[in-house]
């Protein structure tokens, strides 16, 4: 873990593991992450779709500035993880790249306990 401006971040990969148009699945503590590289562009979101709980967005497509989950074709944009209109929608991570290697911030997390 490094301290990027007075932040915690974990590294995830190089930015030579994902290339543009591509998407990858990270499990971090206990978030699991989708990466996107979008024209060179990279975006961290929650992998998990608030519509049936399921880690399958990294999976999804791109359109319109969004993902879209590959279930059941709802969109999240890739800047914020709000879907279209602002409503609930997905955690944004914060990412730095440093050195060609992307990095997010960990953030602390409870555990589920509810299984």
């Amino acid at each position: 873990m490094i301290n990027l401006r007075d932040k915690r971040f974990q590294k995830l990969c190089k930015v030579s593991d994902l290339s543009p148009g591509n998407s990858k699945r990270f499990i971090l503590d206990f978030a699991d992450v989708a990466l996107f590289n979008v024209d060179g562009e990279f975006y961290a979101l929650d992998n998990v779709c608030p519509h049936q709980h399921t880690a399958i967005i990294y999976d999804g497509y791109f359109e319109d500035d969004c993902v879209v989950c590959p279930a059941h074709g709802w969109k999240f944009n890739l800047k914020t993880g709000l879907k279209p209109g602002g409503g609930r929608g997905l955690e944004k991570f914060e990412l730095e790249i440093k050195d060609g290697i992307i990095y997010i911030e960990v953030k602390s997390r409870k555990a589920f306990s509810g299984w």
